[in-house]
């Protein structure tokens, strides 16, 4: 359980990091606009708010992925701690959006599933 929570957690980790990379470093390109579905003047006013938001999820990024290092190399402890806190706050995310605008949902799942079943594989590994 614990290599397939970790492949999860993983997926998540990347997703997160492309996640990152639209938000904070191409928000005002088309392609991301059309990601997002909206237009270059919407864009540009959200310019700083998705920039800061990109930020978080490259953070929760690296919390993960340094949990991944620990549990993988180190102290498994640590490790699920802190997948757990950083995969946890992505699943918590994606609830959060899922709730606040239904009309998400699919963005909402494809951010908030692989972490759920990573958390929910290490956490019954560890059990």
């Amino acid at each position: 359980m614990t290599v397939v929570g970790l492949i999860f957690v993983g997926v998540a980790v990347l997703l997160h990091g492309y996640i990152f990379v639209m938000e904070s470093l191409r928000w005002t390109h088309p392609r991301t606009r059309a990601t997002f579905g909206i237009s270059a003047a919407q864009a540009e006013a959200t310019r700083e708010m998705a920039f800061n938001q990109g930020f978080y999820n490259l953070f929760l990024a690296i919390v993960a992925a340094v949990g991944m290092g620990f549990t993988m190399f180190g102290d498994a402890g640590v490790g699920l701690a802190l997948v757990l806190a950083g995969a946890g706050s992505m699943v918590a995310a994606g609830v959060v959006l899922l709730a606040s605008s239904p009309a998400k949902a699919r963005p909402a799942l494809i951010q908030l599933v692989p972490p759920l079943i990573g958390c929910a594989a290490l956490v019954l590994a560890y059990l």
